[in-house]
């Protein structure tokens, strides 16, 4: 288990702005926060070397990258051990279409989030890695339809 960090009402307005624009220079985030720049700078540091801010990244708009499908899939696991449930872990961060794994309680063992060009490259995935793989006994996929609301940004809220 992680340790928890009590974030003050300024952590929380530094982590909101950079939750909507990573981008922002220190001293846009500064303004936005309502505090100086080089407070606002000590804090993001922190924040950082606490392993709250984990990694400042990019996000791109899938369809205007072409890959316009998203499924969800429950995998189920034909011996649910922890040596198969740590090489399934494994698998995963080799294949770039999956961009979340959730290990779930219930009648499966995980959910994957599948992301690629059409239902045929999902096709190929589910046959040719998922299903080839003799830790897999059982997949269920939904097929999104329409994504309605797609954040990263967490709901933080002040004490």
């Amino acid at each position: 288990m992680t340790d928890k960090y009590l974030l003050d009402p300024s952590d929380i307005r530094v982590l909101r702005v950079l939750q909507r624009d990573a981008s922002l220079s220190i001293a846009e985030v500064a303004k936005e926060a309502g505090m100086s720049q080089t407070p606002c700078w000590r804090r993001i540091k922190r924040l950082k070397e606490q392993g709250i801010i984990r990694q400042i990244t990019a996000i791109i708009d899938r369809e205007s990258v072409g890959l316009g499908f998203v499924a969800y899939s429950f995998v189920k696991l034909a011996v649910p051990s922890r040596d198969n449930m740590e090489t399934f872990d494994k698998l995963v961060h080799h294949w770039p279409e999956v961009v979340t794994c959730e290990r779930i309680t219930g009648a499966v063992d995980y959910l994957i989030k599948v992301v690629t060009d059409d239902i045929k490259t999902y096709d190929n995935f589910l046959r040719l890695k998922l299903l080839d793989n003799t830790l897999v006994s059982d997949v269920q996929s939904r097929i999104v339809v329409n994504t309605v609301k797609d954040t990263v940004a967490l709901p933080l809220r002040e004490n």
